[in-house]
C-alpha cells in the first residue's frame, strides 16, 4: 500500500464510515462461514499494527466492535488497547478477550494495565492487585504491558510528587511481572529519566505519542526504548517532532493513533481510531524515505520485539 494510488484507496475507506448492520459482525467473526472474495482482498492488505489505542473509550459494545471491523478494511490486524485506570484496564482486557479472532480475517487485540499521570493521586494499588490477579492465573496474556504510566508536568491533573511515586511504582511493577512499560511523559523528560534509571528501565519500553525532539528521542533510545509516533507527526506545527523520527532507527519505530485523540491530518476534527494509523504510518514514511509497507512491515516487526506478542502471521 504505497504510494499515489494508495492514498486514494486509504481515502475511499477512510471516507465510507458505514456502520455495520445488526447481525453484520457476527457475520464475519464466525469461522464456519465461507470467506467471500472481497474478504480475500481485504486479508491481502498490508499488515498494520496500531500499538497505542483506547478502543475501549466507544460509547458501546456495537460501537467498540464497529471500530475494530474498520480498522481490519483497512489492514490494521494488531491493536494495543491500553489502560488509564483500573477500570479502563479491565475494559480493555475485555475488549481484547472478545474481540480477537482467527480466520481469514484475523484480528489480535492486546491490552496493558496502567493508571495515567492524570490519575495518580488515586494510587496504584487496584493496578497492583489486577496485575497480581492476572499472574495468578498463570499467563497475563492478553495483557502485555504496565501503563500508560508516567508524568505530565502540563496539565498537572495530579500533584507531580505523586506522580512521581506512582510512576515508580507502576516502573517497578513492570520488573516484577516481565511486561512491557508504556510511559506517557509531556514536558518531563529529565524526571522520567531519572526514575527510570533509579528504578531499572525495564527490557521493554515504549515512549507512546512521543512528543520531543531529536535530544530527546536520542536519550530515550540510550536506555533501550521504542519511540511510537502519533496523528502529530502529521501536524504542520510538529517539526521537531518530524525531525525525531527521522532520527530514530528503524529498528526502534512505532505507530499509534492514541484513539481517540489525535486524529491525524487530513481528518483533524473527526473522532481518531485504530483505522487511521495507516495515515500515521505515511507520514513516518515520507520523513525516513521509505514507502508505507516497509513502515508497516517495520513497525509491527517492531511490535513483536517491543510487546513480546506472538510471531506475526505468515
Amino acid at each position: 500500500m504505497t504510494g499515489a494510488g494508495a492514498r486514494g484507496g486509504l481515502g475511499r475507506l477512510f471516507g465510507r464510515h458505514r456502520r455495520p448492520a445488526a447481525g453484520e459482525e457476527a457475520e464475519e467473526a464466525a469461522p464456519s462461514e465461507p470467506v467471500d472474495e472481497r474478504d480475500l482482498e481485504l486479508a491481502r492488505l498490508t499488515l498494520w499494527t496500531d500499538s497505542h489505542c483506547h478502543i475501549q473509550y466507544a460509547d458501546d459494545d456495537a460501537e467498540a466492535a464497529a471500530v475494530v471491523d474498520r480498522a481490519v478494511e483497512v489492514g490494521v490486524r494488531r491493536m494495543i488497547c491500553i489502560g488509564t485506570d483500573v477500570h479502563s484496564s479491565r475494559r480493555a482486557l475485555e475488549i481484547a478477550r472478545s474481540r480477537s479472532r482467527a480466520g481469514a480475517l484475523r484480528v489480535e487485540i492486546y491490552s496493558t494495565v496502567g493508571l495515567h499521570p492524570h490519575d495518580a493521586r488515586h494510587g496504584t494499588e487496584a493496578i497492583s492487585a489486577l496485575l497480581a490477579e492476572l499472574a495468578s492465573s498463570g499467563t497475563h496474556l492478553p495483557v502485555v504491558g504496565v501503563g500508560e504510566c508516567g508524568l505530565d508536568y502540563h496539565y498537572d491533573h495530579s500533584p507531580r510528587s505523586v506522580q512521581r511515586s506512582a510512576f515508580a511504582a507502576q516502573v517497578a511493577l513492570a520488573n516484577e511481572h516481565g511486561l512491557t512499560l508504556v510511559i506517557h511523559t509531556r514536558e518531563a523528560f529529565d524526571d522520567t529519566l531519572s526514575i527510570l534509571a533509579s528504578e531499572g528501565t525495564p527490557a521493554r519500553t515504549v515512549f507512546h505519542c512521543f512528543t520531543g525532539g531529536p535530544a530527546e528521542a536520542e536519550r530515550c533510545l540510550e536506555v533501550g526504548a521504542f519511540l511510537s509516533f502519533s496523528g502529530i507527526v502529521t501536524f504542520n506545527n510538529a517539526s521537531e517532532v518530524r525531525e525525531a523520527a527521522r532520527a530514530c532507527p528503524v529498528d526502534r519505530l512505532l505507530v499509534e493513533t492514541d484513539s481517540p485523540y489525535l486524529t491525524p491530518v487530513p481528518y483533524r476534527g473527526r473522532t481518531n481510531e485504530p483505522s487511521y494509523v495507516p495515515l500515521v504510518g505515511e507520514a513516518v514514511a515520507r520523513e525516513k524515505g521509505l514507502s508505507a509497507k516497509e513502515v508497516a512491515t517495520l513497525t509491527s516487526t517492531n511490535a513483536v520485539v517491543a510487546f513480546g506478542l506472538p510471531a506475526l502471521p505468515g
